[in-house]
């Protein structure tokens, strides 16, 4: 884990921050090839740290990979009320497009408060705008969006440029201009060779910091879950306040929500949004 999360978790009472540790760790490790189990561990995570920016964040994120795009849009909107940081933007545009909502999405892409989003956060922002114009079969459209880039550049390589020219190489194709498109699919190669990018890498969290592992042996993923589930079983007082117990607002409860269809999902956030506003 980076140095701002065991900071973060350093709020938090000692063991606590333990057990929240490893299961993000354990939700870092597991993304991108379980995504599910990752989403359990973060969800076991918030029941310590829900008031923790980088757990409620790790939730969101996680839910975004599992395709709960309801529950990854509630936690990434309250992780950025927490942390005021808007570096999940794009993210949460990109729920707002799984969610069937592809004009919001392209409504926040163009809103102010993405006008000053930093290089790399920016250019993610436009991908998300571009392929919210393609769902709507405007192709011209999301190719503006991401020509209007001055990092798509043929020459030049940013941290972030194999993924842009894989989508513009991909829109490309999908406006019939194949020439095009397999030139910047092969420079999708020669980006990543100058990165230094290998085809396989390891997770960027690695391992726990010394100070937080206080247990021997290395558990598995599964056995984590359910001996914090255990834990929390035994440690939980009795109280009328579910809110007391789990340490997390009621306006920010981490209730999973159901499995239902996109439509009833897209209406449930509209639904929230609309009273928000009056």
């Amino acid at each position: 884990m980076d140095r701002v999360a065991r900071a973060q978790l350093r709020y938090l009472e000692d063991r606590s921050a333990s057990w929240v540790a490893k299961h993000l760790v354990m939700a870092g490790r597991l993304l991108e090839e379980d995504p599910e189990l990752a989403y359990e561990h973060t969800l076991a995570a918030s029941r310590r740290g829900g008031r923790v920016a980088v757990v409620r964040e790790a939730v969101g994120i996680a839910a975004y990979h599992a395709g709960k795009y309801a529950d990854a849009l509630r936690e990434l909107r309250t992780h950025r009320r927490i942390s005021g940081s808007d570096y999940n933007l794009p993210l949460i545009a990109d729920s707002l497009r799984g969610l069937g909502r592809v004009e919001k999405a392209i409504e926040l892409a163009q809103s102010e408060e993405c006008a000053n989003l930093e290089p790399a956060v920016k250019v993610e922002m436009q991908i998300v705008a571009a392929g919210s114009y393609a769902d709507l079969g405007k192709l011209d459209q999301a190719l503006a969006e991401l020509e209007s880039l001055e990092q798509l550049d043929f020459n030049r390589a940013f941290s972030f440029s194999p993924r842009l020219f894989a989508v513009y190489a991909e829109l490309l194709a999908a406006a019939g201009r194949s020439e095009e498109a397999a030139r910047w699919e092969k420079q999708v190669a020669v980006a990543e060779r100058a990165l230094g990018i290998e085809e396989e890498t390891e997770s960027f969290i690695v391992d726990l910091a010394p100070e937080m592992d206080e247990e021997e042996e290395t558990p598995r993923a599964r056995d984590l879950v359910e001996a914090d589930q255990d834990a929390d079983a035994e440690e939980a007082p009795e109280a009328d306040d579910a809110a007391e117990q789990t340490g997390i607002d009621e306006e920010d409860g981490l209730n999973e929500v159901p499995a239902t269809d996109e439509a009833a999902e897209s209406e449930a956030v509209q639904a929230a949004e609309d009273s928000e506003e009056n």
